[in-house]
């Protein structure tokens, strides 16, 4: 049997990724992870909001000692480099890649182009395989016109791949008017891999309370059917690597995602839920899958569902479409 499959480039033993999530924020983690098979890890994210925080506090550092004792500035690097998020960030990374035999990912979440190259760099340079750029952006400014959400995205993927050589993924929000363009036009940038989908969180409110309430809920199976749809609609049609992401929970989710065009299938959810070792689980119940139904690897079941790059995707839609509805008025539902 054949799990060993390709992703952005890099040769992985198998298409289960570990995405970004807090089993991978200690280097035990990242062992249990990498024992129980998984392909590649994805990094916890190092935020934006970290880099901003720790310019300022480099600042406030520079600026205070400065004033009393301007030579004492010499000496700063040392000071910088304590248990500040990006350093300790950097730290686990290069501790990461080192400890196991499969590719880490660095993951940086942010919205704005600027300050992000520096810490790119970083990550090349700590040993990171490759970069997934998680562009976390939810327009609040009524006003913002969807091209400049689209271009945000453009010109954070640029100034990336301008500063570092590994391959470096974006990992899309779903919530485009035209999906398939921004794409297509990620892919023209030069971006090596797609993650389908980020999920933005919604906050919920509390009546008793009477506030809002941010709670990150694990996601569930039904999830998948917005990434497993634009998997199979983009396969084919651009360069890059595909990967799915959301709602993965068992063997037949992973089946689902690759049968649709993934080239790597990404959980954290099922990790959370049962522990990093139920990855092992994932890969014996693809494999046992895989044998039933006659596949030899994973090449041959990768996109057989996808729709061909030659037909009408609109049209594929559209008839997908029609006739869930007339089976819905018929008393078909799908119940899970």
């Amino acid at each position: 049997m054949q799990l060993t499959t390709r992703y952005m480039g890099l040769e992985l033993r198998n298409p289960l990724v570990a995405s970004a999530s807090p089993v991978s924020s200690t280097l035990d983690g990242i062992r249990r992870l990498a024992d129980a098979g998984v392909g590649a890890i994805v990094l916890f994210s190092l935020f934006e909001e970290q880099l901003r925080a720790e310019a300022a506090r480099r600042a406030a550092i520079v600026d205070s000692v400065a004033e009393s004792f301007a030579e004492a500035v010499d000496y700063l690097p040392a000071i910088a480099r304590d248990d500040a998020g990006p350093h300790a960030y950097l730290r686990l990374l290069e501790r990461a890649a080192t400890a196991i035999d499969v590719p880490v990912i660095a993951s940086l979440n942010g919205v704005t182009p600027e300050g992000w190259t520096d810490y790119a760099r970083s990550m090349q340079a700590a040993g990171a395989a490759a970069i997934e750029l998680n562009i976390y952006h939810l327009p609040g400014d009524v006003g913002t016109a969807g091209r400049d959400v689209e271009q945000r995205h453009i010109d954070v993927l640029a100034r990336v791949k301008d500063a570092v050589t590994i391959p470096v993924a974006v990992k899309l929000g779903p919530y485009f008017s035209s999906t398939g363009e921004i794409a297509q036009r990620l892919d023209a940038a030069g971006a090596d891999a797609l993650v389908l989908f980020n999920r933005f969180l919604q906050p919920d409110i509390d009546t008793e309370e009477l506030a809002f309430v941010s709670r990150v809920a694990l996601s569930t199976r039904s999830e998948a059917r917005l990434p497993l749809t634009w998997i199979a609609l983009l396969h084919g049609r651009v360069r890059a690597s595909l990967a799915a992401t959301t709602g993965v929970e068992d063997a037949t989710d992973v089946a689902r995602y690759l049968l649709a065009g993934a080239d790597v299938v990404m959980t954290a959810s099922a990790l959370l839920r049962h522990g990093p070792e139920h990855a092992a689980a994932l890969l014996d119940g693809l494999t046992a899958w895989m044998q039933r139904k006659g596949f030899g690897s994973v090449s041959e079941v990768r996109g057989m569902l996808a729709v061909p790059p030659a037909e009408d995707a609109t049209a594929f839609e559209r008839v997908g479409y029609v006739t869930a509805m007339r089976s819905a008025n018929a008393g078909v539902y799908v119940r899970e």
